[in-house]
């Protein structure tokens, strides 16, 4: 495993002093701004913050699209000793009202019209400022607050996840957690000043917020994207000749169906993922497309940021590993009762070390649940993240993922993963996507049902028979269903939850 026992760390604001000083750091349109201008812009955004916060230690949220101040607003929170908690520009009223009274959020910055959608949820205690008067902040020419001198383990975030098995939480970042994710991910993906990254994830989610962090530490730049149309990724990839992107599978998948100028997918040489696996025909698909790019498929959670990643040249021969440990990270596969599985041998990956979380806002209940004492074969001790996910690890150290111990299909008295199932059905090269969930039923316990999104012609018998020739009778679907598209949540994974519940509806 990759790890660096009490590894140093600074201020999460001192990232704007990693570039050369005239070097780009952002890029917005036809605007770039270098890294002296980055951290003039932070200290006159941060001395602003902490005048309309009130003081140091409140919570200031954001709420917006990938504007100059939104990418700032990280950076310059931190500086004034403020907690920044980002969030999600697609999320509505009443989940941004949810954010905004659990975090105790002293300031919102946002536009007019999201302000408007809050109309009376919007918490009294919670004052709200426009995006527009925090750029006049960063362009005013004021003095600006100094880099901070926060210790490495002050709180500097609170990240809400999305939600999508109940209300969103708020789990809370340290200074050193930023700092340390930033460094390792920069690492291992060998980003280089000379390199460009795409920015189209959100900057309310862990690894979207990453995109930023780890550009500027390794004094790279990064042009952050609002998307509507797959189409909008390739011409923003011929502007700024980007040679990152950071994505998730859905998005993987529409990219791959794009129509692609060859010198314009010659440009990428390095593809990322997490938040859902890619699947092997995927991964081929990606290479076809993108023939100059290495792929780093990742998993992580927001409880520790970051957890795996498996280097590009061990891809085609382990297309469906999630890795190993990143850097700063510590990896252990356990039993019930703590102790180390043994290869192959499925358990619960626990994440230990400084990527840890400080645990969830205000939430001591569910902070015990999830953060728990490190096994007692672990290196850091301290306090862990004990994931809820099965994986199991070769003897090669190589990490596949199982299924989450709460989403477990139990039926006919066997466990099944609903990623097994789902796994198996786009490898019939029938289907882009697929969900598998269990249904109560009298005779097995829990019925087997498969939502697919498909290609081309629906082929149902073919499925069918690819199902039969690949799964165990106990893991075959009772019913499959295909549509034109599945629902997503804000950080465009697939929704479960609510594709689960309209297949109950319209059954």
């Amino acid at each position: 495993m990759t790890m660096l026992q009490n590894p140093p760390s600074h201020p999460i604001d001192h990232l704007v002093h990693s570039g050369a000083a005239d070097a780009a750091a952002l890029l917005i349109g036809d605007r770039v701004t270098t890294f002296a201008d980055l951290d003039a812009g932070v200290g006159r955004l941060a001395s602003w913050l902490l005048d309309q916060a009130g003081g140091p230690g409140e919570r200031v949220a954001s709420w917006g699209a990938k504007t100059r101040a939104t990418c700032l607003m990280p950076l310059a929170a931190a500086r004034a000793g403020l907690i920044h908690v980002p969030v999600n520009p697609l999320l509505k009223g009443p989940q941004v009202a949810h954010i905004l009274a659990d975090s105790g959020a002293a300031l919102l910055v946002t536009n007019a019209p999201r302000a408007e959608m809050l109309g009376d949820d919007r918490p009294d205690a919670c004052a709200v400022r426009d995006l527009k008067v925090a750029e006049e902040a960063i362009d005013s020419g004021g003095e600006g607050l100094p880099p901070s001198i926060a210790e490495p383990d002050d709180l500097a975030a609170i990240l809400y996840t999305s939600g999508s098995t109940g209300r969103p939480k708020g789990v809370m970042l340290s200074h050193a957690n930023l700092w340390l994710g930033a460094e390792s991910v920069a690492s291992y993906l060998k980003i280089a000043p000379g390199d460009r990254v795409l920015g189209v994830l959100p900057l309310s989610f862990d690894y979207g917020q990453n995109q930023l962090f780890s550009t500027w530490h390794a004094g790279a730049a990064v042009a952050p994207l609002d998307y509507l149309t797959p189409r909008d990724v390739v011409k923003a990839v011929a502007r700024h000749r980007i040679t990152t992107i950071a994505g998730v599978p859905p998005l993987w998948v529409q990219l791959v169906e794009s129509d692609w100028p060859a010198e314009t997918a010659a440009l990428l040489e390095r593809l990322t993922n997490s938040g859902g696996a890619l699947t092997p025909s995927l991964i081929d698909a990606m290479r076809a497309t993108f023939p100059n790019a290495a792929i780093y498929p990742m998993y992580g959670l927001t409880e520790a940021f970051r957890s795996t990643w498996l280097s590009p040249d061990l891809v085609a021969a382990h297309p469906t590993s999630m890795g190993r440990a990143i850097p700063h990270a510590e990896i252990l596969v356990c039993r019930a009762d703590g102790s180390v599985a043994g290869d192959d041998e499925p358990g619960e990956l626990v994440h230990a070390g400084p990527l840890v979380a400080k645990g969830y806002w205000r939430d001591a209940a569910r902070t015990a649940e999830r953060f728990k004492p490190a096994p007692a074969a672990s290196r850091y001790g301290g306090i862990a993240v004990w994931s809820g996910d099965t994986v199991r690890r070769d003897s090669e150290g190589l990490l596949t993922f199982v299924g989450r111990d709460d989403a477990m299909i139990k039926t006919a008295g066997n466990r099944v993963s609903p990623t097994e199932v789902e796994d198996a059905a786009v490898a019939s090269g029938l289907i882009y996507e697929a969900v598998a969930f269990g249904i109560p039923d009298p005779r097995l316990g829990a019925a087997i049902i498969l939502i697919v999104r498909g290609k081309g012609a629906r082929d149902e018998e073919g499925l069918a028979a690819y199902l039969r020739q690949n799964l165990p009778n106990f893991m075959q679907p009772q019913a499959v269903e295909w549509r034109g598209e599945l629902p997503r949540n804000p950080n465009g994974k697939l929704d479960r939850v609510a594709i689960a519940a309209d297949w109950k509806v319209t059954a």
